[in-house]
């Protein structure tokens, strides 16, 4: 099994070990889901002790104490919380999230790819940070924040894999020496060029071309993109995309630029440029449009405008802020 396919099936894991977790801790498991459960763990050894991790960290998180019985058996209540039922349930729904973000490694990346990175990556950047370097052949790569790449270079070929994260490529021309680009099993070849890939979050990647034109292969597909054009492609292949460029390389210009996309979106993309981690309380929240300009330097005064002018309400909890 390949260290995708190993890394895939142990973020599966961890979240299905999240779920039960807050299932337990609730007590609210029927007769059924118990009996699945005990399936669950019979199942394969890793998953008793993925469990046993979910637990302690959904106890740190909301405050429920590892070794005792849930809150449902013969606890009191607190005054506030027996008078506020709804928001005893949504701090319970808080720690689950918080619970799931954690065991999911954070930003996208697992921990085995954040600690590989450093060893199989030439140049990366940190959360926050964007860089522009020049490589050997003359071509200029902009790194957005936290990004990755690995360069192989050779008398015929030039080569770079985008490890996480985005760039954008400006090509020096060299006809003898192809300029090829890989990300997420695809690739896209500069047809003298200047054009950005950026890695999404799942398996799969977009690009589109700034000036000139890229060839772009995946899944036994291919198709040419000229100035302006656009795509995504995943395992199942090529995908039409038509997007705003400006906006997706608004980070060169340290700025994240929004056009009524979903909330969930924007938090998607300003975890990747702060510490710490943002979740969003509800799907119903995560689905309301925003639209927006952010800049780079001033994210926390992004989130606090956010919440502001969405009438919510956010708190930070062990590095996490929960947005309700």
């Amino acid at each position: 099994m390949s260290l995708i396919s190993q890394e895939l099936q142990q973020r599966s894991i961890r979240e299905a070990a999240a779920e039960w977790a807050v299932l337990l801790a609730d007590d609210a498991l029927d007769d059924g889901q118990r009996q699945a459960l005990q399936q669950w763990l019979q199942a394969d050894a890793r998953h008793a002790e993925a469990l046993a991790f979910a637990q302690r960290t959904w106890a740190a998180l909301g405050g429920l104490p590892a070794d005792k019985p849930s809150r449902r058996r013969a606890v009191p209540v607190a005054p506030y919380l027996a008078r506020h039922p709804r928001r005893h349930v949504q701090l319970r729904r808080w720690g689950a999230a918080a619970c799931l973000a954690l065991l999911l490694g954070g930003l996208g990346l697992n921990q085995s790819e954040r600690l590989l990175l450093p060893l199989l990556a030439d140049h990366r950047t940190a959360s926050g940070d964007v860089r522009s370097l020049t490589l050997a052949d003359g071509s200029e790569v902009t790194l957005d924040s936290a990004s990755a790449i690995r360069l192989d270079y050779s008398a015929g070929k030039r080569r770079i894999e985008l490890l996480a994260g985005a760039a954008i490529f400006q090509v020096a021309p060299q006809a003898d020496r192809p300029f090829v680009v890989e990300a997420a099993g695809g690739s896209t070849q500069a047809l003298g060029t200047r054009f950005v890939v950026q890695r999404e979050a799942g398996a799969g990647a977009l690009v589109g071309v700034l000036e000139h034109a890229v060839q772009v292969k995946a899944a036994d597909q291919q198709r040419r993109l000229q100035e302006g054009d656009s795509l995504r492609y995943d395992a199942a292949g090529l995908h039409d995309a038509v997007l705003d460029l400006q906006r997706v390389t608004s980070w060169q210009r340290g700025l994240l630029v929004f056009d009524r996309q979903s909330l969930g979106q924007v938090i998607e993309q300003l975890n990747r440029y702060r510490s710490g981690y943002i979740l969003v309380g509800s799907e119903a929240i995560a689905q309301r449009e925003v639209s927006g300009v952010f800049r780079l330097d001033a994210l926390d005064d992004a989130l606090a405008t956010l919440t502001r002018e969405m009438h919510l309400r956010h708190r930070e909890l062990m590095g996490v802020s929960l947005i309700y």
